[in-house]
Parts: structure tokens; C-alpha cells; sequence
């Protein structure tokens, strides 16, 4: 289950460090100071750096099979998990003003604070679905393998 844990955590990080690819390409260090952005950048940074450090923790883990290793990577998932559920509740609005902006063009015009688009507008839903999803997979195996269920 550990190996399990291991492929949905590189694979969550992957498509998390798309997002983050596309949010800092897309303007979303610079429109923190204009407001256009919905996801503040240490939200998105500490996300990012604890979901990272897990992830280097849970691979010892993988290697020296220590069970404190597995708790801590858990407990560092704890509040990646928050962090990420922040994020989404303040992405949804953005992502139905772009679905809005599509399907009539007088809202083709909605646009943050200073006119600029959001970067976060520019993540795809399938991406964003998939990151959650095998993040919610993530947290449950890593929480079983610490838990001695299923083998190490």
C-alpha cells in the first residue's frame, strides 16, 4: 500500500505542479498586489512547499519503513489538505465566471479588480478534478499504511 501511496502522491504532485506552472505563467505573482487573483500566494506556495516535503518524507518512509516517518508524512498531509480545500472554495467562483464568460459574450468582459484575468481561470477542470481526487486517495493510503492496514 506504501508503493500505492507513493504513485498517487507523485501523480497528484504532477498535476499540481501544472497548476502552479500555469498560475505563476499566467500572471499570478504579479496580480496578488492588484487583487485579480483569488488565491493568495502563500496559501498556494505553503501548499505547494508542505505537499513537497511530505512527499520527500513519505519516500524515506518507502525506503527505511519507520512508522513515526509515515505519521509524519500523514500529519504534514493534514494541513496540505487544508490548504487545498481553501484554494478550491476560492476557485470555483473564478471558474464559473469563465464558464459564464463562455456561454454568453456580453460576460466574455468579466475580469478581476484591474481588468486582468485571473490566472487561475486558465486551469483546466479536468486537471483540477484529478488533483483533488487522487489527493483525497493519497490521504486515505498514507493514513492506512500508517495504520498498519494493508502491509507496508
Amino acid at each position: 500500500m506504501d508503493i500505492a501511496a507513493l504513485i498517487a502522491w507523485v501523480v497528484t504532485a504532477l498535476g499540481g505542479f501544472y497548476m502552479l506552472g500555469t498560475w505563476i505563467q499566467r500572471g499570478g505573482v504579479r496580480q496578488q498586489q492588484s487583487g485579480a487573483s483569488r488565491l493568495p500566494a502563500p496559501v498556494i506556495f505553503g501548499h505547494f512547499a508542505l505537499a513537497a516535503i511530505g512527499l520527500v518524507v513519505w519516500i524515506i518512509y518507502v525506503v527505511a519503513d519507520k512508522s513515526a516517518l509515515a505519521w509524519t508524512a500523514f500529519g504534514l498531509l493534514l494541513p496540505v489538505a487544508l490548504l487545498g480545500f481553501v484554494m478550491l472554495a476560492r476557485w470555483i467562483p473564478v471558474y464559473r465566471d469563465r464558464a459564464t464568460a463562455t456561454a454568453t459574450p456580453a460576460a466574455a468582459t468579466a475580469q478581476g479588480a484591474d481588468g486582468a484575468v485571473p490566472a487561475e481561470r486558465h486551469f483546466p477542470l479536468p486537471v483540477v478534478l484529478a488533483h483533488g481526487l487522487l489527493a483525497v486517495v493519497t490521504l486515505v493510503l498514507v493514513l492506512l499504511t500508517a495504520l498498519g492496514i494493508g502491509g507496508s
